[in-house]
């Protein structure tokens, strides 16, 4: 996962943890646009912003495009553990890399942000609320949230991490 993990970092802000800050605030971030729209919005309901964009009041019972969301409701304690195992691995990664792997770690840090800010809405309410609609024309992305977008973002950060690095596999 990165040229440093083998030795941990002395001190935790040395480590990938040095992001705390972030994951608090999109974590706070997620939590509140989603009561915005609970709150202001019926179920069902859509605001149009611009020709390409609407805000929607959704409910994912599911994954990621509502993947297993016609289930009988084990699919929200499947999804839950599985948000929290990695979770957990993502805090130990991050505490065991260096600092200095600024791109990697802050992927992780996004990814845990998103992770624990669905898992809330699942452990509450057996659902996700998604509110992000975008499209083109008649077709439509599957409506997300703050949370799937960090999940995204920092995914391609890892990626590109994996890219740009110049670390071999043998070190």
């Amino acid at each position: 996962m990165g040229a440093n993990t083998a030795q941990k970092p002395a001190h935790w802000r040395q480590s990938g943890l040095h992001w705390w800050w972030l994951i608090v605030l999109l974590f706070v971030a997620d939590q509140f646009t989603k009561w915005l729209v609970v709150q202001n919005m019926e179920l069902f309901s859509r605001i149009n912003i611009l020709p390409f964009f609407d805000l929607v009041h959704v409910r994912n019972y599911g994954a990621a495009f509502s993947f297993l969301s016609d289930q009988g409701g084990w699919q929200r304690w499947f999804f839950t553990v599985i948000a929290l195992v990695i979770s957990v691995v993502l805090v130990v990664f991050l505490r065991r890399q260096a600092r200095e792997l600024t791109w990697l770690n802050l992927g992780f840090a996004l990814i845990l942000a998103g992770a624990l800010g669905n898992v809330l809405d699942r452990i509450l309410f057996g659902y996700v609320v998604d509110f992000l609609d975008f499209y083109v024309g008649g077709y439509h992305w599957p409506a997300f949230n703050v949370a799937d977008s960090c999940i995204v973002i920092g995914a391609g950060l890892v990626i590109f991490d994996g890219f740009k690095s110049n670390r071999t596999a043998t070190e």
